[in-house]
């Protein structure tokens, strides 16, 4: 028999990208009353409602939803800036006396909410300067003597994480692994969590990648682009590294025809929900409710009560 927990309740919808997060949080805060709030890196900014898949009149009008679209492109957040943003959010629905139901597919920002972040001290400026303003391949070079383990975890062409690990190892002496295991901050001992997170048969998931995809380009997600663009700003910033960005922006220079844009745009968007399929599939813990069923088959199942998702 559960034991009961006088902790507040906190709802985590995860998973990757068109797995139907949306839908299920929707129709889910329509049964018990919840509030949601945004837990998708893209999301948070307001300058591509298309291309991010931020919530449609409908889903605003059947259930309210916090931290959506809050931010301007230009200014950079990161997953301690959305956590004390998603603290302040929680606490504020919680004093409601409604239900929070964190919704999206970054697992740093869950991460950094539940568990905490690692009290990495403040990096020496040369050190930071020098790093930046290095080649990435030179970076990485220079990280696989220093924190090899780093170096085979990331992507070898994730320029901010490779600059980051290496920036923290030359500052402070020590991996940036070595720190995360001193996380501080987290919030989950004080909450009552109930997580869900959408794993559907792969095959679905990429088909619907692919259509969601054309569909954003159909519906005006090259306009959203080329606004952007027109700002110059920061290529390194998150929302100009945003899957389609740099898609779409190849077709508006001339670089890709409209057909190879979208595929390419398709392609990001595959490898991307492959990666966090992999990610949600075995980093969570193991109390976490995976669903391996497709989100419309299981819509209508949704319990009114909060103690029955247990």
């Amino acid at each position: 028999m559960a034991i009961a927990s006088s902790n507040p309740p906190l709802v985590v919808i995860a998973g990757p990208t068109a797995s139907g997060k949306s839908a299920l949080a929707v129709r889910l805060a329509e049964r018990i009353g919840g509030v949601l709030v945004n837990a998708d890196s893209a999301q948070v900014y307001r300058n591509l409602p298309i291309l991010s898949a931020a919530p449609s009149a409908d889903e605003l009008g059947r259930a309210e939803h916090r931290l959506y679209g809050v931010l301007d492109g230009e200014t950079p957040c990161s997953a301690a800036d959305w956590a004390e943003m998603a603290k302040r959010e929680i606490g504020d629905v919680h004093h409601s006396g409604r239900t929070p139901i964190l919704v999206g597919g970054t697992g740093l920002y869950l991460r950094t909410l539940l568990d905490g972040i690692a009290p990495v001290p403040a990096i020496d400026p040369a050190i930071r300067a020098d790093v930046r303003s290095s080649d990435r391949e030179v970076n990485l070079m220079r990280l696989r003597k220093l924190d090899p383990d780093a170096a085979e975890r990331l992507q070898p062409n994730d320029t901010t994480r490779i600059a980051r690990a290496l920036e923290v190892v030359l500052s402070t002496g020590r991996t940036l692994k070595a720190w995360q295991q001193m996380r501080e901050g987290g919030i989950c001992e004080a909450i009552d969590l109930q997580a869900m997170i959408l794993l559907p048969p792969r095959a679905w998931l990429y088909a619907r990648c692919d259509q969601r995809f054309e569909h954003m380009v159909e519906a005006g997600a090259l306009d959203e682009v080329a606004k952007l663009l027109d700002r110059r700003l920061d290529p390194d910033l998150p929302v100009m590294r945003a899957i389609g960005v740099p898609e779409l922006g190849g077709l508006l220079r001339g670089e890709l025809t409209r057909p190879e844009a979208i595929a390419a745009g398709q392609q990001g968007t595959r490898r991307y929900a492959k990666r966090q399929y992999t990610w949600f599939a075995h980093q969570p813990p193991a109390s976490w409710r995976r669903i391996t069923e497709r989100v419309d088959d299981i819509l209508d199942s949704l319990p009114a009560d909060l103690s029955a998702l247990t």
